[in-house]
């Protein structure tokens, strides 16, 4: 099993159902070190599935004051793929520490700073 930490979309019941397939139980956790902004999505599976045309993104800033709630999954091998394909090429997929101690996986901007 794999550990996720979603702070968007992926907490969404309907997004949960066609993504992975059922609604995912999960426990309230904090990832510190990141800010939240928003990214505009163009696949329109994607919006179709979230109901919205922009999704919330995080970018790394190292400060410990910088905290982003969301809710930590426990997905299997092939949910974890079927997330990867779910999240569009602005986001990357890392192993971050939340403020439980729990390790997860979280997608953060993959786009260049500016």
């Amino acid at each position: 099993m794999h550990q996720l930490f979603s702070y968007g979309t992926l907490q969404q019941e309907n997004v949960q159902i066609e993504t992975f397939g059922r609604k995912l139980p999960g426990k309230s956790d904090s990832l510190l070190g990141f800010r939240q902004t928003m990214v505009e999505i163009q696949n329109q599976k994607v919006i179709a599935a979230s109901g919205k045309t922009h999704h919330p993104i995080l970018q790394f800033t190292g400060s410990p004051d910088d905290r982003i709630d969301g809710t930590v999954f426990d997905i299997t091998d092939d949910e974890l793929s079927n997330a990867d394909r779910y999240e569009v090429k602005d986001y990357k997929r890392v192993s971050a520490q939340l403020a439980s101690g729990t390790t997860a996986w979280v997608y953060v901007d993959a786009r260049p700073s500016p």
